[in-house]
This record gives structure tokens, C-alpha cells and sequence, in this order.
């Protein structure tokens, strides 16, 4: 079984951290551009002339509301070798892709792309410390990676994502503080709001102090697409506290955990209470058997009164009920090439003690290894 992690140790200025990204995942980076810009053509239907043009637009957003996310992607550039506007069109792909599916999504073949993520307080936990879990389900050909990133101003981070992409969408803190996301797809959704993106969230959010700044992070404004965020903190031995909240382009919704444990995948738990239709043609198979069968994993554990530990935390991501559209996600073989997802890595996130265990590729067949900020 595939152990190895690939991990980058990133510090200095903005541009340093970027620029040592791009140099040590250069041949990662062109990678993904290629893959990506294949899928924007075959998939969304937008052509690389399109896809720049946007990330254009979104280039000069980004060095509005977050500079040192800009100046990090521009060390980014400088270290791959490669064009400052395709590593921009990388680092928003969320938009441009989500806001395409929401306009196209209602083709007659479905796509299923998703992830399952689930939160448990410590008093659900053997240990007593609070774990947050998900599997990343998205195209298999991506690369990803780990960044441990020594920040000068603000706390450290450990999170992962994919090779050229600043910003870490699965992560914690030397806070203590955690996120998971899950990708939504809303009526609303248009890369045209031209607002913070989804992926600059995801860094500011991993490096707030507390909850309730990242939570502010998630809810402030208007955002361009859809999206989910699990969020918990947990310091130290005692109390810690997570929070889930649904999030459309005009309006957020707080989600309550039910017996110490919340859980989500790729849909909203109601659309009208957010003003939006939902879009459930690329998920329609997929999100709702998986939302199903991991809220009866964790009635049958946690919420019985069992106390979760590592290894029934990584049962529950090696899941196989209803394979391939599974917890454990493997490529539906009936699905053209280019609509095939699968878990990409599995994570398995204990806040106080700032250590994660990580399983790149289906869990079922990669062992977990740990990583510690």
C-alpha cells in the first residue's frame, strides 16, 4: 500500500512561499494546468482564451481583497515558469467550473463529482479531542499536495490542495481551528459577481485566529458560487466547538449537529431557506446516497453512544456501500473518461493535538500517514 505524502515546507514573504511552491511542484503545476484546461474545454465548455480572460477579471479582484494571496500566486508563476494569468485561472477553477455547471447542469447525463465530510465533537471521541474527516472526490488525474506554511504574520498552517493552487481547502491550524468543504451547485452561482473566491476564503480561513473570524470569513458579502464549510476549534483538552454553514452567492444558513456529530456532502439541506434552486443533475446519484450513508455511519457509532476513535474514523471514509458512488469514491465505469471522480485524498484532521492522517488516492487501497504541524 502507498504510504508516501507529498509535502512542501513554505515560509518567508508571500512571494517567497509562492515561488518556493512553484519551483519544487513545477512539474505538478503544468500538470494541472493541462488537465484543467482540457476540462474547462471538455466539460464546461469554456476554451483557455475564455478561461484567461476571467481569470483576468479575477486577477485584479484578488489584488483588491487579498494581496498577499495575489503576490503569492505571482511567486507562484515565477517559479513554475509559467503565465501569471493560467496560474490565476488555477487558483479559480472553482468558479469558473461551478458557475458553468450551474448554467449547463441540467445536460441529460449526469456528472458525480462530490466529497463526504464529517465533524465530531470531543465528547464524541475516545480521546477527547476534536476530529473533522472528509474525502476529497474530484478528477483523478490532479495532483495534490500538502503545504506546511510557517506564516510571519498569523498562525501556521497544514492543509492540502492541489499543486499550484495557493490556497488550501482541507487544513488546520496552530490554532486549532479546522476546515472541510464541500462543493454546491446553486441557480445562482455566476463567476461574473467577480467577489473573493472560494479558494482566498479557504486561506483566510486557515489563518484566523478563532472561529468566529472564520466564520465571518464564509458569511460577509456575496459570493460568486455555492459552497459548504465545516469549521471547528479545539485548543486544547476541553471544550471545542464546530460550526456548519451552507453558503449561496446572496445568503448563508448555520447548520445544528445532531448527538455531538455533523456530517454533509454535496447539496443543500434545504435551497429555499438560501433563496436559490438547486442544481442536482451532476449529483443527483451521487449526494444523496452518500449524505444517506454517512449520517447511518454515524448513527450507528457516535450518536450510539460509541466513542469514535482513528481506526472507526477511517472505516467510515473506506466505505463501499453503494460502490462506485460510495463514501470511498471510485470512477463510475459507465461515465465517459472525462465525467469519471473518485476520492483524490482522504483526511483525517485532530485539532488540539495540530496532527492529521492522510490517505492520497481511495483509502480503501492507501494506508494513512501521518503529518503534524
Amino acid at each position: 500500500m502507498k504510504s508516501k505524502l507529498p509535502v512542501l515546507t513554505l515560509k518567508g514573504s508571500p512571494h517567497q512561499m509562492g515561488y518556493e511552491h512553484g519551483k519544487k511542484a513545477r512539474t505538478e503545476i503544468e500538470h494541472n494546468l493541462k488537465v484543467y484546461f482540457q476540462r474547462f474545454k471538455s466539460e464546461t465548455e469554456l476554451s483557455h482564451e475564455v478561461a484567461v480572460s476571467r481569470a483576468a477579471k479575477f486577477l485584479e479582484v484578488i489584488n483588491k481583497v487579498s494581496p498577499e494571496y495575489a503576490e503569492t500566486m505571482k511567486g507562484v508563476a515565477a517559479g513554475s515558469g509559467q503565465e501569471i494569468l493560467d496560474i490565476t485561472a488555477l487558483n479559480v477553477r472553482y468558479e469558473l467550473m461551478y458557475s458553468q455547471f450551474s448554467k449547463i447542469g441540467l445536460k441529460p447525463a449526469p456528472k458525480t463529482f462530490g466529497c463526504t465530510a464529517f465533524a465530531t465533537l470531543p465528547t464524541a471521541v475516545g480521546n477527547g479531542h476534536l476530529i473533522m474527516a472528509q474525502n476529497w472526490d474530484w478528477i483523478p488525474e490532479v495532483k495534490g499536495l500538502f503545504l506546511k506554511v510557517r506564516n510571519e504574520n498569523g498562525p501556521d498552517v497544514l492543509s492540502f490542495t492541489e499543486a499550484g493552487v495557493v490556497g488550501g481547502k482541507i487544513g488546520l491550524n496552530s490554532e486549532g481551528l479546522g476546515l472541510l468543504i464541500n462543493g454546491i451547485v446553486s441557480s445562482k452561482d455566476d463567476w461574473a459577481r467577480l467577489k473573493k473566491p472560494f479558494h482566498v476564503r479557504c486561506w483566510e480561513i486557515l489563518r484566523s485566529k478563532t472561529l468566529g473570524r472564520a466564520a465571518r470569513i464564509v458569511s460577509q458579502g456575496e459570493r460568486n458560487c455555492s459552497a459548504n464549510f465545516i469549521l471547528g476549534q479545539q485548543k486544547k483538552a476541553g471544550r471545542g466547538k464546530v460550526i456548519d454553514i451552507e453558503s449561496a452567492p446572496e445568503a448563508v444558513c448555520k447548520l445544528g449537529l445532531d448527538r455531538g456529530a455533523v456530517a454533509h456532502t454535496n447539496h443543500f439541506s434545504d435551497p429555499k431557506i438560501l433563496g436559490v434552486k438547486q442544481v442536482l443533475d451532476e449529483e443527483r446519484l451521487s449526494t444523496l446516497q452518500r449524505y444517506r450513508r454517512i449520517q447511518k455511519l454515524l448513527d450507528r457509532t457516535v450518536r450510539a453512544g460509541e466513542k469514535l476513535n482513528l481506526a472507526s474514523a477511517k472505516n467510515m471514509l473506506r466505505d463501499h456501500y453503494g460502490k462506485p458512488e460510495s463514501v470511498c469514491r471510485h470512477s463510475n465505469l459507465k461515465l465517459p473518461e472525462y465525467e469519471r471522480y473518485e476520492t483524490v485524498v482522504s483526511v483525517i484532521m485532530d485539532l488540539p493535538s495540530r496532527k492529521l492522517w492522510a490517505a492520497m488516492g481511495s483509502p480503501c487501497s492507501t494506508e494513512y500517514s501521518p503529518l503534524e504541524l
